[in-house]
């Protein structure tokens, strides 16, 4: 089954499906062993892990699909590529979906943001007019014409212009033919309703520790009726919280074995294990 085909198996079973986040293959592969069905390649945690940068648009093009590339390798599971404004005018959205696509992704997503664009729970994002956002979307559809890939098209319209206008932004997008819609940024748990009530097709929740969008428990986000709840810091917060900490008792030159993973699991994730199960056929490998 197509990595696309796998996503819209999982998007036909009408329950929450919990997203976290990745940032490299790495952190892909152990979403994947932790049992989830699916993951994203988070733009705010990749731009922090490949450059050492925020998320304000720093990251190329290249770079961005390498990164998505990179992740599809190593995992089974549908990823979702982050496909940011689709890096220029609609013919620019439609090599980006392409890109995607053919790096290995299940989907992708476009958004509406002006470019430079902002991470959704940061000051400073603004929104372009509905001509332009409605021609990125269109051009993302054109472009699966000749590789299949899913539309998880984005609006932070609510930041600057209000609910009401992301919400018909949203439905306008999937009138063109976005397949998962995604309105950044609700305030409360009523404007979480809304959005869902008041949309077609599949929705997805992000979901910021201490952003704007109130944490909601799975089972909450599945009765609002969110089919996506994507984590997209979750993962890289903890990871640079126990570097920190780690650094510190090194620093300090004070324990720092119960902080670390065991080698023998650690190698067995990275895939020490499995390198040599398949290397001992080879004679020559096999060493």
């Amino acid at each position: 089954m197509s990595q696309p085909d796998k996503l819209r198996a999982l998007l036909a079973d009408e329950k929450l499906h919990v997203m976290p986040c990745c940032f490299d293959a790495l952190s892909a592969k152990m979403i994947e062993q932790a049992g989830f069905g699916l993951t994203f390649m988070s733009g705010f945690a990749t731009s922090a892990s490949r450059i050492g940068e925020p998320d304000l648009g720093l990251m190329a093009y290249s770079e961005v699909v390498d990164s998505a590339r990179n992740i599809c390798d190593a995992v089974l599971l549908p990823v979702i590529g982050d496909g940011d404004t689709g890096y220029g005018n609609a013919m620019n959205v439609r090599r980006t979906v392409r890109g995607f696509a053919r790096a290995g992704c299940a989907a992708v997503m476009i958004e509406d943001q002006l470019a430079p664009k902002r991470c959704g729970h940061t000051p400073g994002k603004d929104v372009v007019g509905r001509d332009e956002a409605f021609d990125r979307v269109k051009a993302a559809v054109d472009a699966r014409q000749d590789d299949d890939i899913l539309i998880l098209a984005r609006t932070d319209a609510r930041h600057t212009q209000g609910l009401n206008e992301a919400i018909e932004r949203a439905e306008k997008f999937h009138e063109l033919g976005a397949d998962i819609l995604f309105v950044e940024a609700p305030k409360t748990v009523e404007e979480m309703r809304q959005v869902c009530s008041d949309l077609p097709g599949p929705k997805m929740a992000n979901i910021v520790e201490g952003g704007e969008t109130p944490d909601l428990s799975h089972a909450d986000l599945q009765d609002i009726g969110y089919a996506i709840a994507a984590y997209p810091l979750t993962i890289m917060s903890a990871a640079m919280r126990a570097m920190a900490e780690t650094l510190e008792a090194l620093a300090q030159d004070t324990p720092r074995a119960p902080m670390l993973m065991d080698f023998v699991e650690l190698r067995q994730r990275i895939g020490f294990d499995d390198y040599y199960e398949a290397s001992s056929v080879y004679r020559s490998s096999a060493r």
